[in-house]
C-alpha cells in the first residue's frame, strides 16, 4: 500500500506528516511513501533529501490523493481535500470531529477511513502517538518565548552597578503539557513562576519545577480530571467564582500571562476577564494558547496580536507550533509512525483496522462508511496519580517521645557493638604478641571511625563525595606503605590487601568523578 503526504494547504502552516527519518521507518512497515513536491521546504526538508531517503516525489496533489491508499495531513482537510477521498481510502490527520459534522458526512459518503489524531485516548499504550501532547508541548515552549520577546524586561532578577532588576512574575493558567512545557521554559529563565490548575494531581509537578501552585479557598478547592482522561472537567458555577476571584487579585501583580486551559470538544473557558486587562501593569504580556477555541481571555482575537488601551499585549496565535516547523514536523511524524505501527501489526504493508483496539478505535472518526464518532470509554483507565494520603501531624510531646526512643535505640546499638567489639580485641590481644597487637588497634579503630563517617553520608551524596574519599585513601595507602615494613607476615599481609582496595578506590573514584562532571560541559 502507498503512504502519501499532500502539501498543508491552510495559509501560514509550515508543518509537513512525513520526515525522511518516519519515511525510512514507514517502508520497514512494507510501505511506499510518497510526498507532493514542496510539502516540507518550510519545515526544512527538501524533495531531495525525501528522494534520498526512498520518498516518490508527486508534482501535484491532486495525483498524489488519487495514488495514495493512506493519506496523512497535519491540518483538518478543507472542503476540496474531502471531495479527493475514495472508498477504502485511510486519512489520518487532525480533524476536529466535534465541529466538523460536515467533513464526518462527507467522509461517511465517500466510504473512506478518517482517523484524527486528537482522539486518541490518553492511556499508557498511546503516549507515543498522543499528537495533542506533542504539540502542545511546543506551543507552551514557544508561548513563553513569544511572551519574551513582547516583554520590555528581563525574565531573571539582577543586581548591577546601574541598579537592581526585579525578576517578572508569570502566571500559567491550565498545567497540562502546555502548561508544564511553559512553566519549565519560564523557571529556567529565571522568572517567579506561578500556575494554577483544578486537577489535584498537578500540583506536585508544578512545585517540583520550581514554581509556586496557586491554591483556592474554597471547600471544593480541586476536583479529579483524572475520569476525564487526563483532561480537566467543567467547574462547578461555585468554584468558577472563587477562581475567578483569586485571578482578579493576581493580575495587578503579573508581568506575564499565558493561559492554557481547553475542555476537550467544548469552547475555551472564560478565565481571564476584561477587568483582569484592565487591572494589569502597562507593559504586561498575555499569550492565550486557547485562542483557536475562543479564548480564555475575554479580548484575545485569533491569530492576531492587540494592544489594549492600559497598555497590555495579548497575543492569540493559534500557529504555535507551526512557528517551530521543523521540530514540530519531526514530533508529529513520529506520532504517525506509530500510529501506523498499530494498525499494521504484521508488518507486511497491509492496514488491519481494528475496531477492538482501544486506540484505534478512540482515534476513529469514521469506518467503512459509519460515522464512529464520539467513541465508547476505554477500556484501560487514564494515567492519574494516587492520591496522598493524609499527613498526621504529631503533638510536641509525642515528638519528643520519639526522639527519645530513638536516641536510646541508637546508643544500646552503639554500646551492644563496642562490647562486641571489645570482647573480640581482648580475644586476640590474649594469644596474639604485642608488636601485632600494636598495628591491630590502629586498624580496629580505623575501621571503626571510617564506618561511622561513611556509613552516616546519604546515599545520595555518595559520588559528589567521591573527590574527597580519593584523597583520603591516599592517606590510608601512606600509612599502609608505613607498615610493609614491619617483621610480622600478617601486617605486610593486611598492608599489602589497604594499598591494593585503596587504590581500586583511588583510581575507580576519580573516573567516576571525571564522567560525573563530563556531564555538566557542554558539547
Amino acid at each position: 500500500m502507498k503512504f502519501g503526504v499532500p502539501k498543508e494547504v491552510f495559509e501560514g502552516e509550515a508543518r509537513v506528516a512525513l520526515t525522511p527519518e518516519s519515511a525510512k521507518q514507514l517502508q520497514k512497515l512494507g510501505y511506499e511513501c510518497a510526498i507532493e513536491a514542496g510539502a516540507g521546504v518550510l519545515a526544512g526538508f527538501s524533495d531531495k533529501a525525501y528522494e534520498e531517503a526512498g520518498v516518490e516525489v508527486v508534482k501535484t496533489a491532486a495525483a498524489l490523493w488519487k495514488a495514495s491508499d493512506i493519506v496523512a495531513k497535519v491540518r483538518q482537510p478543507d472542503a476540496t481535500e474531502m471531495k479527493r477521498l475514495k472508498k477504502g481510502q485511510t486519512l489520518i490527520s487532525f480533524f476536529n470531529p466535534g465541529g466538523n459534522e460536515a467533513g464526518m458526512e462527507a467522509a461517511k459518503k465517500s466510504g473512506a477511513n478518517v482517523i484524527a489524531m486528537e482522539m486518541v485516548p490518553r492511556i499508557s499504550r498511546a503516549q507515543k502517538m498522543d499528537a495533542l501532547s506533542s504539540m502542545a508541548n511546543i506551543a507552551g515552549y514557544r508561548a513563553v518565548i513569544e511572551a519574551g520577546n513582547n516583554f520590555g524586561r528581563f525574565f531573571t532578577g539582577q543586581i548591577t552597578a546601574a541598579g537592581k532588576v526585579p525578576p517578572a512574575k508569570v502566571l500559567v493558567v491550565g498545567a497540562g503539557v502546555a502548561g508544564l512545557a511553559a512553566i519549565g521554559t519560564s523557571t529556567s529563565l529565571g522568572a517567579v513562576t506561578y500556575a494554577f490548575d483544578v486537577r489535584p494531581e498537578v500540583a506536585e509537578q508544578v512545585e517540583s519545577m520550581g514554581a509556586e501552585f496557586v491554591y483556592l479557598d474554597f471547600e471544593e478547592e480541586q476536583q479529579d480530571g483524572a475520569a476525564t482522561g487526563g483532561y480537566a472537567s467543567v467547574s462547578s458555577p461555585e468554584f468558577r467564582e472563587a477562581q475567578l476571584a483569586k485571578f482578579r487579585e493576581l493580575a495587578p501583580e503579573m508581568d506575564i500571562v499565558i493561559t492554557t486551559a481547553l475542555i476537550p470538544n467544548r469552547e475555551a473557558p472564560e478565565l481571564w476577564t476584561e477587568d483582569m486587562v484592565a487591572a494589569m501593569k502597562p507593559g504586561s504580556v498575555i499569550v492565550d494558547l486557547a485562542a483557536e477555541k475562543g479564548g480564555n481571555c475575554k479580548l484575545t482575537k485569533a491569530d492576531e496580536k492587540i494592544v489594549t488601551e492600559n497598555g497590555v499585549t495579548i497575543i492569540g496565535y493559534t500557529d504555535f507550533p507551526s512557528r517551530m516547523a521543523t521540530q514540530a514536523s519531526t514530533l508529529y511524524a513520529t506520532n504517525i509512525r506509530h500510529m501506523m505501527s498499530d494498525l499494521t501489526p504484521e508488518k507486511d504493508g497491509q492496514i488491519n483496522h481494528n475496531m477492538e483496539d482501544d486506540v484505534i478505535r478512540g482515534a476513529t472518526v469514521t469506518h467503512e462508511g459509519e460515522i464512529t464518532f464520539p467513541p465508547p470509554p476505554p477500556k484501560v483507565a487514564a494515567i492519574a496519580a494516587k492520591p496522598k494520603a493524609p499527613v498526621v501531624e504529631l503533638t510536641p510531646e509525642e515528638k519528643r517521645a520519639a526522639e527519645v526512643a530513638a536516641f536510646k535505640a541508637q546508643t544500646k546499638q552503639q554500646v551492644t557493638l563496642i562490647a562486641v567489639g571489645a570482647a573480640l580485641l581482648l580475644g586476640v590481644g590474649l594469644v596474639a604478641p604485642a608488636s601485632f597487637m600494636q598495628h591491630f588497634i590502629v586498624f580496629v579503630l580505623s575501621v571503626f571511625i571510617g564506618f561511622q563517617v561513611i556509613w552516616n553520608v546519604s546515599h545520595s551524596l555518595h559520588t559528589p563525595l567521591m573527590a574527597v574519599t580519593n584523597a583520603i585513601s591516599s592517606i590510608i595507602i601512606l600509612g599502609a606503605l608505613m607498615q610493609i615494613g614491619s617483621g610480622s607476615w600478617i601486617v605486610i599481609l593486611l598492608a599489602a590487601l589497604s594499598v591494593f582496595m585503596a587504590g581500586i578506590n583511588i583510581f575507580g573514584g576519580f573516573l567516576v568523578t571525571r564522567r560525573m562532571l563530563a556531564m555538566f560541559q557542554k558539547s
